[in-house]
């Protein structure tokens, strides 16, 4: 293998795929890059054997064509302290390749590509969609806060992605609470679901960028491959039935409040520094145009409680949440005023951006109630 290469693209290439190095591995090979040169393209993989990214590169000369696997830890060191400037990649024996630059260079090791696991995308039953980008990283960090770290229930521990006809949802839980995103931007010509690993979702949300316009969503019963632009995520989908999630979403709370969901956050977060610390309870008292948060932890004698104004349609009704719960979901729903809807103070509350604004009625929060004294 022999190729010229800016230093800085090569530099941009192999942090594009480096979250998919494990930090240990049982197999070393998965701890290199898989370097494969073919004509000017240069094409660059990381896999930690769940999870594959790969992206490619066009460099600026080649004269012999070649695939290694190539130390991933010390081909990102030695590229961070480079300026840039053309770099000379090229195999020197059978075990050793040199990196040179205009005033010097270095010598590391290299294994064979033969010695890398195949890397296996979908199958010819795939179901391929194109998903807007925007919509995808929306929809993730719309969700992935409320996926679990359940052992016995992996399914739990992923986003479900319901694609129906008309509109598709992506869908978390973790049993305390779940959140449902749903967009009208992907439509499907039959019915199909998966759910994806919170651990590929979080990289799709931090490498999908801003000037991306569409992801290619490939998926079958094992693999799902998202592609946009040079760039591939290929990844073990979870095995599992989901819950039917849309069984638990209330459909008649007839109490109804409206209130500003900044000054409500702020509220539970300032009140909960009082509650007690192993249950993190909290509880909510409302009353026609006023609510009321309050928390105490009787074995240190402390207590807090605050009222805040607002518009309460409903019978007074007094409830109690975990704390952390509830901030979670007022942090991650962006709205301006918020609507809560109950039934009463033993079953699932509703939590949604306010219904007049009609451009964020594709997200809604359910969070399990606690008792309370």
């Amino acid at each position: 293998m022999k190729l010229i290469i800016s230093s800085s693209e090569l530099l941009k290439g192999v942090m594009a795929v480096s979250k998919a190095i494990p930090a240990k591995s049982p197999l070393q090979i998965l701890e290199n890059f898989l370097f494969d040169l073919q004509g000017n393209t240069l094409t660059i993989t990381a896999s930690d054997s769940e999870l594959t990214l790969r992206t490619r590169i066009e460099v600026e000369a080649t004269s012999e064509e070649g695939k290694i696997a190539v130390p991933a830890k010390h081909m990102m060191d030695l590229l961070k302290e480079l300026p840039d400037q053309p770099l000379t990649i090229s195999t020197a024996s059978d075990s050793s390749f040199v990196c040179s630059w205009a005033s010097g260079e270095s010598t590391l090791p290299y294994f064979p590509a033969e010695d890398y696991p195949e890397i296996t995308g979908t199958d010819e039953t795939a179901v391929t969609l194109q998903f807007p980008a925007q919509s995808l990283v929306e929809g993730i960090a719309s969700t992935i806060y409320a996926t679990a770290d359940d052992e016995i229930r992996p399914a739990m521990n992923g986003i479900y992605f319901d694609i129906d006809l008309g509109s598709t949802t992506l869908v978390a839980s973790d049993a305390h609470k779940l959140i449902c995103y749903t967009t009208a931007d992907v439509q499907a010509s039959e019915k199909a679901s998966f759910i994806l690993h919170k651990k590929p979702a979080a990289i799709l949300k931090a490498i999908i960028g801003k000037d991306v316009e569409t992801v290619e969503v490939a998926f079958d019963s094992k693999n799902a491959v998202f592609t946009f632009g040079q760039t591939m995520v290929i990844c073990r989908l979870v095995v599992g039935k989901y819950p039917k999630y849309r069984d638990v979403i209330p459909q008649n709370n007839s109490n109804v409040l409206h209130i500003d969901r900044v000054q409500l956050l702020n509220t539970v977060r300032r009140v909960s520094v009082c509650s007690n610390k192993a249950s993190n309870h909290i509880k909510l008292e409302l009353q026609n145009e006023k609510l009321t948060i309050s928390a105490q932890d009787l074995g240190f004698s402390i207590a807090a409680h605050e009222t805040l104004a607002c518009q309460y349609d409903g019978a007074p009704l007094a409830i109690g949440f975990k704390s952390p719960y509830l901030i979670e979901i007022l942090s991650n729903i962006s709205c301006g005023e918020l609507v809560m809807k109950f039934l009463d103070s033993k079953r699932a509350a509703l939590i949604l951006p306010a219904e007049n604004e009609e451009e964020y009625g594709k997200i809604c929060g359910i969070l399990m109630p606690i008792m309370i004294s």
